[in-house]
């Protein structure tokens, strides 16, 4: 195992750092997502997807150089699902502790929003204890309530309209690929017109 360098924001590592390159980007004021809800891709720019992308490589370029990036105050991210899921709870909760943070998750039976707790509940409580939720729900009126009603960022990590973080990471992989994107490249989707598919076409306009 290589020695890895911890750089915390704030803290910007060397000329070339990829780490000092996600600083600059996340502590700048070229940030185009502080304080931003992530609840649909309807809306969201070229520029903005691009900014995320970048932010995705460099931390992934950090990681392989033995760099970690951390936030310069510890962080605490919300997982409230419904739907259970291996790969969305096991990708929020790892990014999170390579952040530095960490993750609480709350399955179906430890909210029961929607029905033993009301949504506009939910998301006041949590935004009291918590920076970020994220959500994976049956309902995208429940995303829009959560984010509505709670006073930090949500993240919709899938609801029955969109699923726009697997969007954010199949254009990432596309970028890996296919090097920058650009109305020259075309993406087929085979499979059932659901939430993944509606997501990607807001992407890729």
């Amino acid at each position: 195992m290589g020695t890895t360098t911890m750089v915390k924001a704030g803290e910007l590592g060397g000329a070339g750092s990829p780490a000092r390159a996600v600083a600059e980007i996340v502590l700048g004021s070229a940030n185009l997502w502080r304080g931003r809800s992530l609840t649909s891709l309807m809306g969201v720019s070229a520029r903005e997807i691009e900014q995320v992308l970048e932010v995705a490589a460099l931390l992934k370029r950090a990681r392989r150089a033995g760099e970690e990036y951390s936030f310069s105050m510890r962080r605490t991210l919300a997982l409230v699902f419904e739907k259970p899921s291996l790969r969305t709870r096991v990708s929020f909760e790892a990014g999170m502790a390579h952040l530095g943070g960490a993750a609480v998750y709350l399955a179906p039976n430890d909210v029961g929003i929607g029905s033993r707790e009301s949504v506009p509940d939910v998301a006041a409580a949590l935004s009291r204890w918590v920076d970020v939720i994220t959500a994976r729900v049956f309902s995208h009126q429940t995303i829009i309530e959560l984010a509505e009603n709670a006073t930090v960022p949500v993240i919709n990590a899938l609801s029955d309209l969109e699923h726009p973080v697997q969007a954010f990471a199949d254009l990432l992989t596309l970028r890996e690929h296919k090097g920058p994107l650009s109305p020259d490249i075309t993406v087929a989707y085979v499979g059932d017109g659901n939430n993944v598919v509606h997501a990607l076409l807001l992407a890729c306009p």
